[in-house]
């Protein structure tokens, strides 16, 4: 809810509920409000100046918070992107800007992950809905998706954002600012590079005219968010669990909601099996 007062200052407020607001029934429990309490405040203090609104005001009691408003004009970049305007600019600041946090989160991992070690969060708002759900929709896909809800469970590394995409980014004078934090934890940096992806790589095989703008967007975020955590113990492995959360996120996308489109599905589950037969995969545990 936007509160603009008479004193000029205009502030965004967030109340957690628990009961999302999606097609298919899902369920969260508004404590979610204090981790993004959390990571806004952390998120602020740790990335560039501009990228992250300031915090007002927390109740938690009522769930909810405030921040500042970011000040007009501007524009959500996934409203850019379908219209076609694919920026290197600010494809470039969204790897710099992931790439910070990650780095920052695993500089600080000793205090951090007792932060954000909370995952019961991430796990109902984006786990099941897209991994848990989608394995029972597409029964060839459940072993894969399985084993990498185990990976994941296993895996933590640094602060995951757990909402990284677009919709969730605010352009105001040429510079990316970052919302919504409520998916905000401990965990698969991995997480964060897929979820993008898989928005990027969508829009291109929405988009056909635009396709190969697309994926060079992709080529170059990966590339940019590389460069930036070049060197650090938690890039073992890293690239190809991306790739595994890459396709994942690409299968709930076209698989775990209503409108299902039986030819991407098994274009996805082709992918899928491409990477079992280059060991790409999870491997599953015995």
């Amino acid at each position: 809810m936007l509160v603009e007062r008479e004193t000029g200052e205009a502030w965004v407020i967030k109340q957690a509920l628990p009961k999302l607001r999606v097609a298919v029934d899902w369920f969260s429990s508004p404590q979610r409000i204090k981790q993004e309490t959390a990571g806004l405040r952390w998120l602020f203090r740790t990335t560039p100046a501009g990228a992250i609104t300031p915090l007002v005001f927390a109740d938690s009691s009522n769930h909810l918070f405030a921040m500042e408003a970011v000040a007009y004009p501007h524009v959500n970049w996934k409203t850019l992107l379908m219209s076609g305007q694919i920026s290197s600019n600010y494809v470039e600041q969204f790897g710099r800007l992931l790439a910070t946090i990650h780095v920052a989160g695993f500089r600080g991992r000793e205090r951090l992950t007792k932060v954000f070690g909370d995952r019961s969060f991430f796990e109902s708002l984006r786990i099941e809905p897209y991994y848990t759900y989608t394995g029972t929709q597409v029964s060839q896909a459940s072993p894969f998706l399985q084993a990498l809800i185990q990976e994941t469970g296993r895996c933590a590394l640094t602060v995951v954002h757990g909402d990284y995409s677009p919709k969730n980014v605010l352009i105001y004078r040429d510079n990316l600012v970052l919302l919504d934090h409520e998916a905000i934890h401990f965990g698969d940096p991995a997480f964060d590079i897929g979820f993008s992806l898989t928005h990027l790589l969508s829009k291109a095989h929405h988009f056909p005219a635009w396709r190969d703008n697309f994926a060079t967007a992709a080529a170059l975020f990966w590339r940019t968010y590389e460069h930036g955590v070049y060197g650090l113990d938690m890039t073992v492995g890293l690239e190809k669990r991306a790739v595994r959360h890459t396709l994942a996120c690409l299968l709930a996308r076209v698989a775990g909601g209503p409108a299902r489109t039986s030819l991407l599905v098994l274009l996805v589950l082709a992918l899928l099996g491409t990477l079992w037969l280059l060991g790409v995969v999870v491997q599953r545990r015995g």
